[in-house]
């Protein structure tokens, strides 16, 4: 291996330090209550610089936070989609939505604490765009939405806006109640993931067919 070769594979290695201690000091503690130099010594860096070194800016280490978990969950949404084409089943598009992300947390194995940092990430009005900016590229998330469309013409457009707001928070919440009880040991209503998805498709389910009632 080159000097060059060595160089970049420890500032690979560097790197994904950084992004694993600023993920689990984030989901416990915010975001904004956690400083680059913490950031550093977690990751067991010498040179408190080194967050800024490797990332830029605080938003620019949530961002590749995203990224990086995204990445993984898009490959599992993009067989399921693949799966569902054609489905005129609400339910299907909708555990196209959230089976790809409790999957990705089953595998990920315990503990983990990127449900806890998205939480932390999404009710913060400064960095709520970065997940959502990350989002919108999604191949996968355009076909689900195409999908659903079809499923629920007939919701009006600006109640559909609001239960898929709802149906969002529901699924960031529910998903970080879980992980944090997972942590910390205490029971859970689910027994597992795939149990947790399976009502979490129920629930967001029931919501978007749910009558609508005017005033």
């Amino acid at each position: 291996m080159t000097g060059k070769a060595v160089r970049t594979a420890r500032a690979d290695a560097t790197r994904e330090l950084i992004l694993a201690a600023a993920e689990r000091l984030f989901a416990e503690h915010g975001v904004f209550a956690i400083s680059n130099r913490q950031v550093s010594e977690a990751a067991q860096q010498g040179n408190n610089a080194a967050v800024g070194y490797h990332f830029g800016t605080k938003a620019d280490l949530v961002r590749a936070i995203a990224h990086k978990h995204n990445e993984g969950i898009e490959r599992l949404r993009l067989r399921m989609v693949t799966e569902a084409d054609g489905s005129t089943d609400t339910r299907d598009w909708v555990a196209c939505l959230v089976r790809p992300v409790t999957e990705y947390l089953d595998a990920l194995g315990s503990p983990t604490w990127y449900a806890r940092f998205g939480a932390q990430v999404m009710t913060d009005p400064a960095l709520r765009d970065i997940m959502i900016q990350e989002s919108l590229g999604s191949p996968s998330l355009h076909r689900i939405a195409d999908g659903l469309d079809r499923c629920l013409a007939d919701l009006p457009a600006d109640v559909r806006a609001e239960r898929n707001d709802m149906a969002r928070q529901l699924m960031v919440h529910m998903c970080a109640e879980r992980e944090r009880a997972l942590a910390q040991g205490t029971p859970t209503p689910r027994s597992s993931w795939r149990d947790a998805g399976t009502g979490l498709v129920d629930a967001i389910v029931a919501l978007l067919l749910a009558p609508v009632s005017r005033a």
